[in-house]
C-alpha cells in the first residue's frame, strides 16, 4: 500500500537541474484551453486534456478535471492536498498558500515524493514538486513540476509557472 511507503533519502549529487541556457516553446492545448512555456526537446504525452512533458527525472504537467468544491485555501486543504498525501509516494507537505500569477490566482502545494519505480531497474528517487491549481468555469486545471530533491531549477519553474494561461 502506498501510504505505508517510506521517504527516500535524496540523491547525493542530484540529476536534473534544468540547464539556464535551457530553450523554451510555448504548448497550447486546444482541448484543454490553456498554454504554457515548456523546455524545449523534452518528451511529450498528451491524453485528452491533459499533457506531461518528461525529460530524465524531470517533467512537468497538467491535468484539467471538474471541481465540486469552491475554489478556497480551505478546499484544498481539506480536499486536494489529502487526496494527493493518500495517492502518491511517501508524499511530505511543505507548504501550501494562495498566490498571484500573471495566469491568475492560483493554490500552490510545495511537497516531496518519491518517484514512482524505474520500469525496467525498479530504482526510485526523492523528488521536489510544485502544483499550481487554477480554477475557471467548474474546471481545476493542476499543474505540476518534479525535479529530483536538490536539484536547482528556482529560475525554470518561475519561468513555467508564470507562463501558464487559461486560453
Amino acid at each position: 500500500m502506498k501510504s505505508n511507503e517510506q521517504p527516500l533519502a535524496p540523491e547525493k549529487n542530484p540529476v536534473g537541474d534544468i540547464p539556464d541556457s535551457q530553450a523554451f516553446v510555448t504548448y497550447t492545448s486546444a482541448k484543454g484551453g490553456y498554454s504554457f512555456a515548456t523546455p524545449e526537446g523534452w518528451s511529450r504525452t498528451e491524453n485528452g486534456t491533459d499533457v506531461s512533458y518528461t525529460d530524465k527525472f524531470d517533467g512537468v504537467k497538467t491535468v484539467v478535471s471538474a471541481s465540486s468544491h469552491p475554489f478556497t485555501l480551505d478546499n484544498f486543504k481539506k480536499n486536494e492536498v489529502q487526496h494527493l498525501v493518500a495517492k502518491g509516494r511517501a508524499v511530505q507537505i511543505v507548504e501550501t498558500k494562495e498566490v498571484a500569477l500573471p495566469g491568475g490566482r492560483a493554490v500552490e502545494v510545495k511537497f516531496n515524493a518519491n518517484s514512482d519505480p524505474n520500469p525496467v531497474t525498479n530504482k526510485q528517487i526523492r523528488l521536489e514538486n510544485e502544483s499550481f491549481y487554477f480554477s475557471r468555469n467548474g474546471k481545476v486545471a493542476a499543474f505540476t513540476l518534479w525535479a529530483p530533491l536538490g536539484a536547482d531549477n528556482v529560475d525554470q519553474w518561475k519561468k513555467m509557472s508564470e507562463s501558464w494561461r487559461w486560453k
